[in-house]
């Protein structure tokens, strides 16, 4: 298997370029108690430079995503009991024609309408997804051992959904070593995985990366969010997943990392790592 050691990049922005030239991420998410999730998830995409972002989210929380940042626009979803439910669908997929990419999971819940919508989404060939958080957790529910997913699909898995996955989806016994486990479970799936952690570790099952950006005081909610925004919108640009997975974890790390010169580890939050990522960006490009 072939280690990855160059950071890919992000073309030049023609001067002719419009809003719709970098991407439409659709990020699908929330319930009850859980709506700042999918909000820093599109927020977190808007700072990685995709032109548009939609949150889709079930109808009874979408007054609070929606206040919480004025540059994103909102869906609204059937809801069942503060989750999304499954006559969401047919909305979902018609969304998912107008956007170059989905986000989907950041405060979703695993409720059955919300399997019922992931089961459907991939199914789709065409569709590029990331998949964060309770989204992995119904992707272990929901899929069979050693099936593909059809569709074109990042899996962003901290350690604990790392174990669950491996569960339902590998059955065998699960290796310690971290490279080996994102490269088995990817050739597995037929995804790209990113597993997250000390040493980010992003495989496609022939070649893989390990991150060295990064800092512990990122060990804190919401952060995990911030990064499917940052891969979604560098798909939307026109990475494929692998390139936009591995320049993705580098620059979460890197954002990380100024933003704790900032605050100090302990004192670390998920939003700061949105508002260092301009900076992040900056360093790259430079």
């Amino acid at each position: 298997m072939q280690e990855i050691k160059t950071l890919p990049t992000l073309k030049p922005r023609a001067q002719d370029s419009h809003k719709g030239t970098f991407g439409r991420v659709l990020v699908a998410g929330g319930s009850w108690g859980m709506s700042g999730a999918p909000a820093m998830t599109a927020l977190s995409a808007l700072r990685s430079g995709a032109g548009l972002v939609k949150v889709a989210c079930p109808d009874s929380v979408l007054p609070t995503i929606a206040s919480i940042s004025p540059c994103y626009t909102t869906l609204s979803l059937a809801d069942d009991d503060g989750a999304m439910a499954g006559e969401a669908v047919g909305p979902l997929l018609a969304e998912t024609e107008q956007n170059d990419v989905i986000a989907f999971g950041p405060g979703v819940t695993t409720a059955r309408g919300v399997r019922d919508c992931l089961t459907a989404l991939l199914r789709e060939k065409d569709l590029k997804i990331v998949l964060d958080a309770d989204g992995l957790n119904c992707l272990a529910k929901i899929h069979s051992r050693h099936e593909k997913v059809s569709a074109s699909a990042v899996l962003t898995p901290h350690p604990g959904e790392m174990k669950r996955l491996w569960k339902a989806l590998v059955r065998e016994d699960q290796p310690a070593d971290r490279i080996e486990q994102a490269a088995k479970l990817a050739s597995s799936t037929g995804t790209v995985v990113t597993l997250k952690g000390a040493g980010t570790v992003v495989s496609d099952g022939e070649r893989y990366y390990v991150n060295e950006t990064g800092n512990p005081g990122m060990s804190t909610g919401g952060t995990g969010d911030v990064l499917t925004g940052i891969i979604a919108a560098l798909i939307g640009q026109g990475l494929d997943n692998f390139d936009a997975s591995v320049l993705g974890v580098h620059l979460h790390g890197l954002a990380g990392d100024i933003a704790a010169e900032r605050t100090g580890q302990i004192s670390l939050i998920a939003t700061d790592v949105i508002d260092a990522l301009p900076q992040a960006f900056r360093k790259i490009q430079s």
